[in-house]
């Protein structure tokens, strides 16, 4: 109901009803109880899925998350066991008019998010609620009423009652739908953070120099990509709030301030902080190659073709352009190497990044050499000098195969084991 009170296309309904599950089961053919317990019917019809729930009053939660028991009631009681004023109206179908027995339409109006009753009792059935209140507000962009922020801030250290999981997905929603800068603001502010990323604390105070940062410190700058960001994946939208993680902890004043190896700390971190949220091996492994890449760009216009082509044919990289790409923007606006990446990518043809090997492993063996650890070096550099352009054959790849082997191992002997570095 909210959505549509504001004009936008609702992304699912909820339906509710005084029919109880028999009623309901017995008027569609598709339908069936899907949790009998709280009076849930899933109808399907015309190849969508909709749920139907009996209208109901919910007694008690001694587990933060869910009712213990629930009994129906009429439509006032079910619209004031939910969270937040805009989420409680319902609109009658059959009358046309929109129902409102917890003052939703003036919150609407007033752009306000408040709990229906009392916050901390709101808080104390579902310890996510919080975390959805700021989800809710930087979407919309509206105000967080302040007994409902002060009661998030009174009962932040609850959240660590909530599964990983839970915290970890409304988390990204935080990040991804929208007014991500006031919603990471919000947790910072009110404690949650500390209960899902505390690193991201370490952000704030923390110095830049101001020749390259002008907008200020570690924290603001992340605010400000934050804001930048465009449709952001899952992915790209953790990696800019953590990009410069490591920062905190390699902060150096020197002729200027320094943060050494801050990509390579802050990738540590990363991942620390990825596996906590329990993201998947997958997206653990993207998001901290972000983290680790970002600083590569300041290098491109220097890079040997070879390890160039390399930078621009990573995963995704796409993402890792516009991390840097919102990176300048929120410091210094210099855009140069990022369009240098552009260019290139989209200049050069896509057998020259990754051009089809001209000898594999089988040859290095009709060569005599043995295989082993060193092959993947041989083999490596023969696909540099193709990506330099000084290898165009296979003659000329075997040659520089015979010449890495020369260099660490004679034919037959494993060229790393040689060198004592196996």
């Amino acid at each position: 109901m909210r959505d549509l009170q504001l004009g936008l296309e609702p992304r699912d309904y909820d339906i509710a009803t005084d029919a109880d599950p028999q009623q309901v089961t017995g008027i569609f053919q598709n339908a069936r109880p899907v949790g009998a317990h709280f009076g849930v019917v899933q109808v399907r019809l015309a190849g969508h899925a909709f749920e139907v729930a009996r209208f109901r009053r919910d007694l008690g939660y001694s587990d933060g998350r869910r009712p213990d028991a629930v009994e129906f009631a009429g439509e006032t009681e079910d619209a004031r066991r939910r969270d937040f004023t805009v989420n409680g109206m319902f609109w009658d179908p059959l009358a046309g008019r929109l129902l409102d027995y917890v003052g939703g339409q003036t919150d609407l109006k007033q752009k306000t998010i408040r709990t229906i009753g009392p916050a901390g009792d709101r808080f104390a059935e579902d310890r996510l609620r919080m975390m959805r209140a700021v989800r809710l507000g930087c979407r919309l962009h509206w105000r967080i009423d302040a007994a409902t922020f002060d009661a998030i801030r009174r009962s932040s250290e609850n959240l660590a009652e909530v599964s990983v999981e839970r915290i970890r997905d409304e988390f990204v929603r935080i990040l991804t739908e929208g007014g991500a800068p006031l919603g990471v603001r919000w947790l910072i502010d009110s404690g949650l953070m500390n209960r899902v990323a505390p690193e991201v604390l370490e952000l704030d105070g923390v110095a830049q120099p101001p020749e390259y940062h002008p907008e200020g410190d570690v924290l603001t700058h992340t605010l400000i990509m934050l804001g930048l960001m465009r449709n952001p994946s899952t992915e790209l939208a953790v990696a800019v709030l953590l990009h410069d993680v490591g920062k905190p902890r390699t902060f150096r004043p020197a002729d200027r301030i320094r943060f050494d190896n801050h990509d390579a700390v802050g990738a540590r971190i990363t991942d620390e902080i990825c596996r906590r949220l329990r993201f998947s091996g997958e997206a653990t492994r993207h998001i901290v190659r972000l983290v680790a890449d970002h600083h590569r760009f300041m290098h491109v216009r220097q890079m040997r073709a070879s390890r160039l082509k390399r930078f621009l044919r990573l995963e995704r990289f796409d993402e890792h352009l516009e991390l840097h790409r919102v990176d300048c923007l929120s410091s210094h606006r210099n855009l140069e190497n990022y369009h240098f990446c552009r260019q290139a990518l989209e200049t050069l043809e896509p057998e020259e990044i990754r051009p089809e090997p001209l000898i594999t492993g089988r040859d290095l063996i009709e060569l005599g050499y043995s295989p082993g650890p060193a092959f993947t070096a041989v083999l490596r550099a023969v696909e540099d000098g193709q990506l330099d352009g000084s290898v165009r054959d296979r003659d000329s790849a075997l040659l520089v195969a015979r010449r890495e082997f020369e260099r660490g191992a004679e034919p037959g002997r494993d060229v790393l084991s040689e060198n004592g570095a196996a």
